[in-house]
């Protein structure tokens, strides 16, 4: 059984590594591409996403491309991408409108997020990884921050975690109020669900 000291352990270790990734650059392109290709024949209008911290892989580039696409093909519902922003009382996350160049504001941990945009709810929604392991489980920072807000959000979006391979961990023990992630998506391609 792991131990809560285990798990920080642990968190410290996949930022560290993937801070010091030589290659981030050529993995973040893999991603981007894995990314956009997964997007095709998604009809998702509404997609939550997050700042990269931390060298954590940036979705924001493929998802404006997203965007762009969905206005080229002319679609009746506008595309649009969303922004966690904390919700202090709650200890939540509530999705508020991005574009690039809206204006952005630091929240209370220096993370920028979209200043006075509308409130939007995703259907699909892409969570940055720490780590990741069997069964579409994931380790965050852990704030707990993204499964108060699964827990709430109705109808339940669509999840999806971003990770590089090396935040594979074979043995990550899931805590009782885990929640699988629906899919996750790695520089190699989608690792969640496994297909047979």
């Amino acid at each position: 059984m792991s131990t809560p000291d285990d798990k920080k352990a642990l968190r410290r270790r996949l930022v560290e590594d993937r801070l010091n990734l030589p290659d981030r650059l050529q993995r973040a392109d893999q991603l981007q591409r894995v990314m956009r290709i997964w997007l095709v024949g998604r009809s998702d209008t509404v997609i939550g996403a997050y700042w990269p911290i931390k060298g954590e892989f940036d979705p924001l580039p493929a998802l404006h491309r997203w965007k762009e696409d969905g206005e080229l093909l002319d679609e009746p519902q506008l595309r649009r991408i969303g922004l966690p922003v904390v919700d202090k009382l709650h200890k939540t996350l509530k999705f508020h409108a991005w574009f690039p160049g809206c204006p952005m504001e630091e929240d209370a941990y220096g993370i920028p997020k979209p200043k006075d945009t509308e409130v939007i709810v995703p259907t699909l929604l892409f969570v940055p990884c720490v780590g990741y392991g069997p069964g579409g489980y994931r380790l965050g920072y852990g704030g707990g921050f993204y499964d108060r807000t699964l827990a709430k959000l109705q109808p339940r979006p669509y999840t999806v975690g971003l990770g590089y391979t090396n935040a594979y961990v074979d043995d990550l023990e899931p805590e009782p109020h885990d929640v699988p992630l629906d899919a996750i998506l790695n520089d190699n391609g989608v690792v969640w669900p496994v297909r047979g």
